[in-house]
């Protein structure tokens, strides 16, 4: 199968990790194996910021650590035995943000990030590059090499002013209200090169359990990429059990956009139009959303191998929501 996964955070990454073993990918090849399943990544680049003269892709970075063998598995983002010697001697200096902090193995990523923009290369050719040191055993491709950033519209008591989604995230652990988020720069952006052509030549795409609107909502707000989805087979898994997100503050995200923090809303947000299939966790059995498949199942990434009975249950509805599609001489979507 081909498979195109829209993809950030670290409930993503970790998923990625789980679809991989469920498709066998990165396994050793049997003599029975007659076909080759291939993963492509459409990154989020919403998050990226710059910082300290070097552009930082936190959702790049964490697909392909994860995947790579580098992650840090306890907190699921950065570098594995990281070491913070630069920060420290930043912070001597009084250089700020001091919110944000730059691990030493990590600072290198970003350097020679810095480094290829500085001579001209766009962020898919960079990223390319990164993944051969990697191999994440998955195509990474960011949604768009145009720059795009979510911001977040804030009233603190002095006013309202927008700060950048990494202010509020980790700054303010997203404590501050928001009134509005914002990706700053999608309208104009165009899909990076390949996103496209993986969409159209994909079996399925399947919706890992990303922030809804910070994550998959920022790819799927560049122009095109929403549009090349539908009509294809798409199979979603929510990132919400029981009222509350599995993991992060994605509720005070759904809460700024007024989407209710629920398996139910969070598929209808995304739309039936998109979705032909959507899983959520056996708390939320019962959940009805008007065209759209739902089927319940446990959804704890508790451990690797239950990622991958998430990832192969996903699979499995696609294959099946495909073969019906196909039987009623539709295409999905």
């Amino acid at each position: 199968m081909r498979i195109v996964v829209p993809a950030g955070g670290i409930g993503g990454a970790r998923f990625l990790r789980g679809l991989k073993a469920a498709l066998g990918i990165g396994a050793p090849a049997t003599d029975e194996q007659t076909t080759v399943n291939t993963i492509t990544v459409i990154g989020n680049t919403g998050d990226d910021i710059t910082l300290f003269g070097l552009r930082i892709c936190p959702d790049l970075d964490t697909v392909m650590y994860t995947l790579g063998g580098g992650i840090d598995e306890e907190q699921g983002w950065g570098r594995a035995d990281e070491t913070f010697t630069v920060k420290e001697e930043l912070a001597a200096y009084g250089m700020k943000p001091t919110w944000f902090g730059l691990g030493d193995r990590d600072t290198a990523t970003h350097i020679v990030r810095a480094q290829m923009i500085a001579a001209g290369y766009p962020l898919s050719a960079i990223t390319e590059a990164l993944c051969d040191r990697w191999r994440p055993g998955v195509r990474l491709i960011p949604m768009t090499d145009d720059q795009v950033e979510t911001h977040v519209v804030v009233d603190d008591g002095g006013g309202r002013r927008a700060i950048h989604f990494q202010e509020w995230w980790i700054r303010h652990r997203a404590a501050l209200p928001a009134e509005q988020i914002i990706s700053v720069g999608a309208d104009a952006a165009e899909p990076a090169p390949g996103v496209l052509a993986a969409v159209a030549e994909a079996d399925a795409v399947i919706i890992p359990p990303s922030n809804p609107v910070v994550s998959v909502g920022s790819i799927l707000n560049v122009p095109g990429i929403r549009e090349a989805m539908v009509g294809k087979t798409v199979v979603g898994v929510s990132p919400i059990i029981g009222g509350a997100p599995v993991r992060g503050m994605a509720d005070a995200c759904l809460t700024a956009i007024g989407v209710a923090t629920g398996a139910g809303a969070v598929a209808e947000h995304l739309g039936p139009d998109l979705l032909d299939g959507w899983l959520v966790d056996d708390a939320d059995a019962g959940t009805v959303v008007e065209g759209v498949e739902v089927r319940s199942r446990p959804l704890y990434m508790s451990d690797p191998a239950a990622t991958e009975a998430i990832a192969r249950a996903a699979v499995d509805l696609a294959v099946e929501l495909a073969g019906r599609g196909a039987a009623d001489g539709g295409t999905g979507g």
